[in-house]
Parts: C-alpha cells; sequence; structure tokens
C-alpha cells in the first residue's frame, strides 16, 4: 500500500513547547508530510472540545502570538523541507493588519495559511497578503454550503481548499460514506487539490479517504494522545508516532 499523506495538527505551545516540540518530531517520524500549528485562541468556533481545552490551557500561561510564531520558527529550522501551515481565527491575524502578520508568519518559515471564519470571498485581503509573502491562503469548505457558493469556491482558482467532511466541530467522529466522497468530489472539480479533515482518528476512515485527497488532515486524536501522556514524555512521543504510522501507513 502506498503510503498516506497526512496533515497533522497541534496546538503551538500544548502542553508546553518543549513537549510540542516532542510531539512534533513524532509526527513527522511517522510521517507527517504537513504540520498545521494552530496559534491558540481564546473562541475556536470550529474547535471541538480537546482543541479548546487545549487552547484554553496555553492561553493561561499568557502565551502570546510571537510565542506562537517563535515556536513554529523553531520546528522550521529543525525541519526545513517540512511545510507548516498556520490555523487560527480572523481576529488574530486581522488586529495587527493582515499584511503585517502575514509578513511575520512568512519570516518564521510559514507557507500557508488556514483561517476558517475568514470567507473566501471577503477574506480581508488575506489571498494577496499570502501571494505577497509566497504563502497560499487555504479556504475552508463545509458541507452545509448552498451548491451554488461551493460551485465559486471550487473555481476561485485556490491551489488548496481545507474540505471539513461535516459540518459541526472537529473531534467527533466521521463516517466516510458516499455523501462524503460526493463532497469531496464537488470541492475538486475546479482543479484545486484537497486536504479532507476533521473527525479522522483511525487508518481505517484515512484508507477511506485517501484516492480523494491530496492528504488525510488529522488534529483532535494527537491533541487527545498529548493530553493523556503528558506527564510521560517518552510515552507522548511513542504514541503520538505510532497514531501517524497507522494513519499514514508508514
Amino acid at each position: 500500500m502506498n503510503k498516506i499523506k497526512l496533515m497533522s495538527h497541534l496546538v503551538a505551545g500544548y502542553p508546553t513547547d518543549q513537549l510540542a516540540l516532542e510531539a512534533a518530531r513524532a509526527l513527522i517520524r511517522g510521517g507527517a508530510d504537513i504540520l498545521e500549528i494552530q496559534l491558540p485562541f481564546s473562541d475556536p468556533s470550529a474547535d471541538g472540545q480537546a482543541i479548546q481545552t487545549a487552547c484554553t490551557e496555553v492561553l493561561s500561561r499568557h502565551y502570546r502570538t510571537q510565542d506562537g510564531l517563535d515556536f513554529i520558527e523553531q520546528i522550521h529550522s529543525e525541519f526545513p523541507k517540512i511545510p507548516i501551515y498556520i490555523m487560527s481565527y480572523g481576529s488574530l491575524i486581522y488586529t495587527p493588519g493582515v499584511a503585517a502578520f502575514c509578513k511575520k508568519a512568512a519570516s518564521v518559515g510559514v507557507k500557508g495559511m488556514i483561517i476558517p471564519d475568514l470567507p473566501f470571498d471577503f477574506d480581508e485581503g488575506l489571498t494577496e497578503a499570502c501571494k505577497a509573502n509566497d504563502m497560499i491562503n487555504i479556504p475552508v469548505a463545509a458541507p452545509s454550503m448552498s451548491s451554488e457558493r461551493l460551485h465559486k469556491l471550487s473555481h476561485a482558482g485556490f491551489p488548496y481548499i481545507y474540505a471539513a467532511l461535516r459540518t459541526g466541530i472537529t473531534g467527533s467522529d466521521t463516517k466516510i460514506d458516499a455523501g462524503t466522497l460526493d463532497f469531496l468530489k464537488k470541492v475538486s472539480e475546479g482543479g484545486s487539490k484537497v486536504y479532507g479533515g476533521f473527525g479522522i482518528s483511525n487508518g481505517e476512515q484515512a484508507k477511506a479517504l485517501a484516492s480523494s485527497v491530496e492528504s488525510i488532515v488529522a488534529g483532535s486524536v494527537f491533541v487527545r494522545i498529548i493530553s493523556e501522556n503528558h506527564n510521560d514524555p517518552k510515552k507522548l512521543a511513542t504514541a503520538v508516532e505510532a497514531k501517524a504510522r497507522e494513519l499514514t501507513g508508514f
């Protein structure tokens, strides 16, 4: 079986920068192709309980956006060939100015932005700011979109689109069925490559998705593993790597 491409999600600084770095290393050893690093946010509307709890815990340490960017820079310096995408929310990048934020993100090695609450056609200049800094904006498609809007997004010329495989928040189990695959086909019909995620936690789901996406996306499953093993760094790294290998077949 061919290796399945994996974009793996981490919350910057969770539970500590050092343990998050160990988790990143374990993910890459396990075959992760892309790291999606979330900058902690106080009201993460698209995230389930595991990621919300992680964000709250990190922010309780007075963790700043700059701390998250420093964390990303450390990973990039160690793994310069692994693409890193920032995942966060609109107000966090809008407050300092979208152009200024993108310039700073690019300077620490970020290659793309996933900002789910900025609509693809009203993105406060995010797409252009990404282009100006040799990054990509990766808009989010959801099954709740109207057919007309989904068609507009899929034909808007984005290199990549993140397809949320169901409505609601991350973390709950997702069933991959004919409806899921039909949705992915519509997302990709304009030529964009598709990242598919939301509730992906096991190898069976990964195999069911693999032929329909550029890369599967898994997040909450890793955040839960990190949470469950935060008192034992060696066990944490082993468990994260094992789950990544299960998902990628690596």
